[in-house]
């Protein structure tokens, strides 16, 4: 007769904060080709995928649109038309972004976000952490960076796995290659250099945009800023996959201190 835990609302507030905390899941998870249709039934993060509108649809916009444009990232874009842009995502209007936009406009758009967020993709409080894996090296950087990544929150986790995903193909298609029918396909130039110079600074930022001094590096902070995103956007897959030991000792640890979370997740499931 006892009461079972069937909603993440029958929770108490620090059960449903540590479900919220818990970003694991299973490897196939990750994988972008899964249809959307399909119901999720092994994640064990209760909530829904956390990302922003506005980086989903311009990711998406550039994928579709944008993996063969030269210099796509470096080349000017019309400031009216991404102001326009900007602010019916800013009024909440459904913007859908199709191939009557510019692919410059959508790109300096996405950047403009990143760059214009509040607290950083990586919040402010992880900046030196972050920085410091620059002088690790081999496995040792990357477990550190992995550790970092699980401190992230849900929604800031989230929007850089969509964002290194989407850098990631960016870079795929920087060289120029050729069809079946012997014709070249141009390459967009953006290696994963290219891409970690230009949104490195707008994802690990040591001040709030505005603030005094905000965007004034040294060489050796941009240098360590450009080499942690190479290795994000080199790594991302298996940075910010859970092992299935320390799944299984997360579980093992909760059983003993949260016992109505695992009754939830097992509910779920």
């Amino acid at each position: 007769g006892a009461m079972s835990v069937d909603s993440i609302t029958d929770l108490s507030d620090n059960a449903s904060e540590l479900l919220e905390a818990l970003q694991l899941s299973h490897p196939h998870e990750l994988d972008p080709r899964r249809s959307r249709g399909k119901k999720k039934q092994l994640s064990l993060n209760p909530i829904t995928w956390q990302v922003p509108r506005i980086v989903d649809r311009c990711c998406t916009h550039l994928e579709t649109h944008g993996l063969q444009t030269v210099g796509i990232f470096r080349v000017g874009s019309s400031k009216k038309r991404v102001q326009q842009l900007r602010e019916e995502f800013d009024r909440g209007l459904d913007v859908f972004l199709d191939e009557h936009q510019s692919v410059h406009d959508v790109a300096a758009l996405l950047k403009e976000f990143l760059r214009d967020m509040p607290d950083s993709l990586i919040p402010r409080e992880l900046y030196g952490a972050f920085l410091s894996t620059a002088s690790l090296e081999g496995q040792a950087q990357l477990d550190t960076l992995q550790l970092l990544l699980f401190l992230l929150p849900p929604c800031h986790s989230d929007t850089l796995l969509r964002l290194l995903r989407f850098l990631a193909q960016v870079a795929r298609h920087a060289e120029s290659s050729w069809d079946p029918e012997g014709r070249q396909i141009p390459g967009n130039k953006m290696t994963v250099p290219n891409l970690a110079t230009v949104f490195g600074p707008n994802i690990l930022k040591k001040e709030k945009p505005g603030e005094k001094d905000a965007g004034a590096l040294n060489l050796e902070d941009s240098a360590a800023i450009i080499l942690v995103l190479q290795r994000l956007i080199e790594h991302h897959h298996s940075l910010f996959m859970v092992s299935p030991e320390m799944q299984c000792d997360v579980l093992r640890r909760l059983f003993q201190t949260d016992p109505d979370v695992i009754e939830y997740l097992l509910r779920r499931k």
